[in-house]
């Protein structure tokens, strides 16, 4: 039995969106720890979802600020959208929401705050772009992030600090004319304490290792490594 506020409709009238497909919409919040911790729960955790779910959100947020920004160079719209789909922005988005109230957690997720963690609650977000994708289609999904991702979009990218995947995209990009490519090489420990090691390359060439408690950090500690190596 799910131990979470599964009845999600104050959810979906906040967001102005009634799911044909309540159990697409319950699935969005299930967090792959719950699963791990109860053998018996056969259905599937929310990261299918969250894989769909930023395909998505990249492909709506890329369409917008093509169109608003038709001066800017390639770089300057992947660093804009780095600052609007970020793990930070999106956890703010998703607390403004309660979506962490919903979520479905294993007991060592539960205990160590997992319900307020920015990582979780950035996917989750993610997962429920998914959802919402799947049952009501894409100009839905690009409605529902105008009102959320993109109604103050000017404010996000101008006060956002670079980051270091932003400042290695753009360099790498000016110098070498290609994007870096970031490759999950391990990932160990429990749900509640996962790490993960993520290697960035230049073309074939790696030019840098990181760890970090998510996908996130680890590619941002990969950057970090490789633009110590390039010196820009």
């Amino acid at each position: 039995m799910l131990k979470a506020n599964n009845n999600l409709d104050t959810l979906q009238k906040k967001i102005g969106i009634s799911f044909s497909s309540k159990t697409l919409l319950k699935t969005a919040f299930v967090h792959r720890s719950y699963l791990n911790e109860h053998k018996k729960y056969k259905d599937p955790s929310n990261e299918r979802l969250e894989f769909l779910g930023d395909a998505a959100l990249s492909i709506v947020v890329s369409s917008f600020l093509y169109e608003k920004l038709p001066n800017a160079t390639e770089g300057k719209l992947t660093t804009s959208r780095a600052s609007l789909v970020r793990t930070e922005t999106l956890a703010k988005i998703a607390t403004s929401l309660s979506l962490g109230k919903h979520l479905v957690l294993s007991k060592g997720e539960e205990d160590t705050g997992g319900r307020e963690n920015p990582s979780i609650l950035a996917n989750t977000f993610e997962a429920l772009v998914g959802a919402i994708y799947l049952d009501q289609g894409i100009d839905k999904v690009e409605e529902f992030l105008k009102k959320t991702v993109l109604s103050d979009w000017k404010s996000l990218i101008e006060s956002a600090v670079p980051d270091n995947k932003s400042k290695l995209q753009e360099f790498v990009q000016r110098k070498y004319h290609v994007s870096p490519i970031y490759k999950l090489i391990s990932s160990w420990g429990p749900d509640h304490a996962r790490q993960f090691e993520i290697d960035v390359f230049i073309g074939e060439k790696k030019m840098g290792r990181g760890t970090g408690n998510n996908k996130q950090s680890a590619a941002q500690n990969a950057a970090k490594d490789a633009l110590t190596r390039l010196k820009p």
